[in-house]
């Protein structure tokens, strides 16, 4: 009998007791994750006098898309480290130990450091998500019919975790101090730590080795390279660090951009006009394309939510609640709250129109999210107005543009993720999703450098920028929606059944 054997036993809600593992292993991860990424803008942002950095906007934003997006790029090598030098339980036990690293160097009182426990969450981040994801279908054998009822409770933990990183991070850091609340952020990775270790053979053998090994020598010069690549980052943090050379920020993170973009452009073109696909296969490629460039516009706006939302939830709402003022961190949690609440309607809702023959392409699912979420900007429009006036605006315009956030987000996210391992050819699967995970990257960024055109000091001009932002990504929707309509026939191998048809034969689709 297999070490996995017992994995088939109900241990945990009817699961294997390898799941229970992982949901509370990635519970406090999110929980350190979301709640430092809670504080972090507002802390760069925050005076001298507060004990901030007195960054301005446009350079805190940046710095907090830049980061944010390193935090999905850095996924790829993450993934790539797990498959050929160390599997997937090592992997993520190493990335814990980096990400609670990070955390305590943040939590250390001197701002000198700052950007060392930035790279430090970053790296760990990329090592443990994507690794303990993959894991979680580990647990399962390829036909069991748990499978996506598993993910639904480990997605069920990454929310869990997320309303206690606002909250319990979000107290610390803006009512006793900011290093407090990422020291608060370390200790939930440390619990986190503890209970993986603790029981790590819930999991058996699942990913104990690497699923593709390099041979020794080669696994040696990854190492080698792998080393190069950190003591260069290190040598140039340094010099940063003690001013020797001068970073801009937004510059930084404009480049960075471009670079993301041209990356993910040439290897989508790289896998269409040199991967030896059919025509059906040609198809299905442009239709995932248009859902690619949804996630990258929806993600420029969703992420919206820590830099320039997080501001106005400072700076301009009214958050009173009798004698206690609402830390502005916790608003972001009524995302993680209405994912909690509405995924179990939407997940009966495709299932409802799929039994009634309605099945929209995924190109127009994405575009309808896309079109919802941006439509959040125009509620923050008639917000701003308020703030131009000098006034403080009540919490349920954010709560109000939360909600239709995450509406979008169950529109847009599972639908993209499940169009990628159906559209993508076969073949280049696990390099189609590497790609994908780039819109998430170049979606992050060009929304930290969106993020620093509002300006605190000149709030007037905060109603038209909301406005544009609403009716560009609005146009950009409604036409990749328009787009979709033809996109439906590119999905299926309809295309190519029709081409064989004999002339006389209809061609007409139910």
């Amino acid at each position: 009998m297999s070490s996995n054997a017992h994995q088939n036993g109900g241990g945990f809600f009817g699961h294997p007791k390898g799941l229970s593992t992982l949901f509370f292993t990635e519970m406090w991860e999110r929980m350190s994750y979301y709640g430092m990424r809670a504080l972090l803008v507002l802390f760069m942002t925050a005076s001298l006098q507060e004990e901030g950095l007195a960054f301005t906007v446009a350079a805190a934003t940046a710095i907090y898309g830049l980061y944010t997006g390193a935090v999905y790029f850095l996924g790829l090598p993450g993934g790539w480290i797990a498959d050929r030098l160390l599997g997937g339980q090592r992997t993520i036990w190493y990335g814990g130990i980096i990400i609670m690293c990070g955390h305590i160097v943040l939590a250390i009182p001197t701002d000198s450091s700052f950007f060392i426990g930035l790279i430090l969450v970053a790296c760990g981040t990329g090592l443990l998500k994507p690794n303990i994801s993959a894991l979680v279908g580990h647990l399962y054998q390829p036909d069991d019919v748990r499978r996506d009822s598993g993910y639904a409770l480990y997605y069920m933990g990454i929310n869990i975790g997320s309303i206690l990183g606002y909250a319990i991070c979000g107290y610390f850091g803006e009512n006793v101090g900011w290093h407090w609340g990422f020291g608060a952020a370390a200790v939930g990775m440390a619990v986190g730590l503890v209970q993986y270790r603790r029981t790590i053979g819930n999991l058996g053998d699942a990913s104990l080795a690497p699923e593709n090994p390099l041979a020794p020598e080669k696994a040696k010069l990854a190492w080698r390279v792998i080393g190069v690549i950190a003591i260069a980052v290190a040598l140039i943090t340094g010099l940063a660090m003690n001013g020797t050379i001068t970073i801009n920020p937004t510059v930084m993170a404009q480049y960075v951009a471009v670079a993301f973009t041209l990356t993910f452009l040439a290897y989508f073109g790289f896998i269409y006009f040199g991967g030896k696909l059919s025509a059906s296969e040609k198809k299905k490629m442009w239709a995932l394309f248009l859902v690619c460039v949804a996630s990258t516009f929806f993600w420029s706006g969703f992420e919206q939510a820590g830099s320039s939302l997080n501001l106005f939830g400072r700076d301009y709402t009214d958050r009173l609640i009798g004698s206690f003022e609402m830390p502005a961190s916790w608003l972001q949690s009524f995302n993680s709250l209405f994912i909690i609440t509405l995924s179990p309607f939407f997940a009966a809702l495709w299932i409802n129109l799929g039994k009634r023959m309605i099945t929209p392409s995924y190109g127009l699912k994405c575009a309808i999210g896309l079109i919802i979420m941006a439509s959040g900007f125009l509620v923050m429009f008639f917000a701003a107005q308020y703030a131009a006036e000098g006034l403080k605006v009540a919490p349920y315009w954010l709560v109000t543009t939360y909600f239709l956030h995450t509406v979008g987000e169950l529109c847009l996210s599972p639908v993209a993720l499940s169009a990628v391992s159906k559209l993508s050819p076969r073949r280049f699967a696990g390099q189609m999703m590497g790609v994908f995970v780039l819109t998430y990257s170049i979606g992050n960024i060009f929304s930290g450098l969106l993020a620093g055109h509002f300006d605190p000091s000149n709030v007037a001009e905060m109603p038209s920028l909301y406005l544009q932002i609403s009716l560009f990504t609005i146009g950009v929707g409604i036409i990749l929606a328009l787009i979709s309509l033809k996109s439906k026939y590119w999905e299926s191998d309809t295309g190519e059944a029709q081409q064989a048809a004999p002339s006389g034969a209809s061609t007409k689709t139910a």
